[in-house]
């Protein structure tokens, strides 16, 4: 009876799909691996390729082979976003022999991508003055809307302010414009460091209105294409995991399950910790992920957990959050997705849908490390059965074979017809994307432009914008080492990069212990004593450290007002040296 789904939508891409939503009528990308080989300029924002994403190392080097324009936008240079040594070319890897990954490289402020965007959007127009080439007029008289507000607010944005916002001077913003419009086709491609922000779903409409200037939409090589990383990002908002479902999702679920789903919106992570905290919310599950140490502001969010009265986690393998848990607590151990699953019906396997929007199988080939152990989808059948006995829904008989509840969903989910046959073909099949075919699921029935105010992300005086991520020796919240290879760093995590020139304002030395002081939105302070400043290439007003220890800093109310999404690229600090 309640639609209480948290999910790492929640935390990651949540920004991206109300964006796209809004602008294109559909939550994902519109590119597929074929555009990504054809296209003549790949523009790369917020991801820090060579760990957040490093299949896409092999499409930077052939783009760049072939002669593609690759640009990169991050505060910080990457080792990925300046050469790679592809792991499946033999002879690369014998001779070390690096392939660069970039033509250009953009070092933006923490949250001025926005800035970065509205200004290459401005050049276009400025362009289109004296080359009427520059912009697509056909495709933007045919396909969208709101063109004309747009183009008077780019021209309205003064040089000045473009550049303090983004960091960047006119000529690097120009030189970015003209790789644009001397690309005939072009993809934008971003991750958590574009959306963890106050304005990130402006940001991705400001991305969407960039490529439709340019009609780089509904053809080969061209398109959004957000990094949604592992399996269940994206997967799981297509099978109807999300706390604000749509009502023709819930009638489909309806008239084929026989069941009468809950129309009320549901509580998103933040929403969920909130409620922990309050009482309202006795009991939680979570399927796979760590959750205590995923989200925000940990003092509270500990709290909030060992408030319910049962937490249960359903888990491959033990991390944090099965020792902060609930005054009743639960560890069911199921079986990784590299296991062989026997069922009545035989060896099952499992659909998992992929950035690209692919859906293809997925078989276990390895021996359990138990005969006991059970899949997840057993675990939630049997849940399903012992909480509700007289449900009349076939739990049971669904786990005998996988392929019927595939079956069920090739019923309640558009383009999924057919799904067991076409998920058994070579590749699988692509999810339609209306959006690719010129087809706009919006309220318009066309693309819309977006003319949001361009966001403010300079700091105030003494304050820096902190932006929490990964080291390289580590994925999401497991850590590997202590190490960080590509950035130099040995045996240390308690640290924070920052600006030379910063740390010599401040007084601060390499490897001097610092405190920290975030401020949030509601004027509290959070703290962290004695990390060590590295200094690093990255722009004035910066700076940069791990999470999930850093996680302590970010307050639960700093979340977007725009997408609920906790602030995670976006705190505000002050740092001193430590006395």
């Amino acid at each position: 009876g309640t639609n209480n789904l948290p999910d790492c939508s929640n935390m990651c891409h949540e920004a991206s799909g109300r964006a796209l939503t809004a602008a294109l009528g559909t939550g994902k990308g519109t590119v597929d691996l074929k555009d990504w080989e054809a296209t003549d300029a790949l523009f790369i924002l917020g991801v820090n390729v060579a760990s957040n994403a490093p299949r896409m190392l092999t499409s930077l080097t052939e783009a760049f082979d072939r002669g593609a324009q690759v640009v990169h936008i991050n505060p910080f240079i990457e080792a990925g976003a300046t050469k790679a040594i592809i792991p499946h070319d033999f002879l690369d890897m014998a001779t070390f022999h690096a392939t660069r990954t970039s033509t250009l490289d953009l070092q933006v402020r923490v949250g001025g991508d926005m800035a970065l965007l509205r200004g290459m959007a401005k050049a276009v127009l400025e362009q289109a003055k004296t080359d009427p080439k520059a912009i697509d007029s056909q495709f933007i008289n045919r396909h969208t809307v709101g063109f004309e507000e747009y183009r008077a607010l780019c021209e309205a944005t003064p040089w000045e302010e473009l550049e303090r916002q983004s960091g960047l001077s006119r000529a690097d913003i120009l030189k970015a414009a003209r790789i644009y419009t001397d690309a005939d086709r072009s993809i934008i491609s971003w991750c958590l460091g574009v959306t963890q922000h106050e304005h990130g779903v402006d940001t991705v409409r400001e991305i969407v209105n960039l490529l439709l200037l340019r009609g780089n939409l509904g053809r080969e090589g061209a398109g959004p294409s957000p990094v949604r990383g592992h399996s269940n990002v994206q997967g799981n908002r297509t099978c109807g995991i999300d706390h604000r479902p749509e009502p023709e999702f819930l009638d489909r679920l309806a008239e084929v399950c026989k069941i009468n789903p809950p129309r009320d919106h549901g509580l998103d992570t933040i929403g969920t910790l909130q409620a922990m905290n309050r009482g309202d919310v006795k009991v939680f599950i979570g399927m796979g992920g760590n959750f205590a140490l995923a989200v925000p502001d940990s003092p509270f969010s500990y709290e909030a957990l060992r408030n319910c009265d049962l937490t249960v986690q359903v888990s491959t393998k033990l991390n944090r959050s099965h020792v902060v848990h609930g005054k009743e607590a639960l560890i069911l151990p199921c079986l990784a997705r590299t296991d062989k699953d026997h069922q009545r019906g035989g060896v099952q396997s499992t659909s998992v849908e992929d950035s690209m929007s692919m859906v293809h199988l997925s078989v276990g080939m390895k021996r359990p490390a138990s005969k006991h152990l059970l899949s997840e989808p057993a675990i939630i059948s049997g849940m399903a059965r012992a909480a509700l006995p007289a449900s009349p829904t076939p739990w049971e008989w669904y786990i005998e074979d996988y392929d019927r509840i595939r079956d069920t969903m090739s019923e309640v989910l558009d383009g999924f017809e057919d799904f067991n046959r076409r998920v058994r073909l070579p590749l699988g099949f692509r999810i339609k994307q209306p959006a690719r075919e010129l087809i706009f699921l919006t309220e318009s029935g066309k693309a819309e432009f977006s003319s949001a105010k361009l966001a403010d992300v300079v700091p105030a005086p003494g304050m820096l914008a902190l932006g929490t991520m990964r080291s390289h020796d580590q994925w999401n919240t497991t850590i590997y080492s202590d190490n960080d290879r590509y950035r130099g760093i040995k045996n240390l995590r308690e640290l924070v990069f920052m600006n030379e020139d910063d740390m010599r304002e401040r007084g601060i030395s390499e490897f001097d212990p610092v405190n920290i002081v975030a401020t949030a939105k509601d004027g509290s302070h959070r703290y962290l004593d004695g990390y060590l400043a590295i200094p690093y290439d990255m722009p004035r007003g910066c700076a940069a450290g791990y999470m999930p220890e850093m996680n302590v800093l970010i307050a639960l109310c700093d979340y977007s007002t725009q997408s609920d999404q906790p602030l995670m690229k976006h705190v505000k600090v002050h740092i001193t040296a430590a006395t």
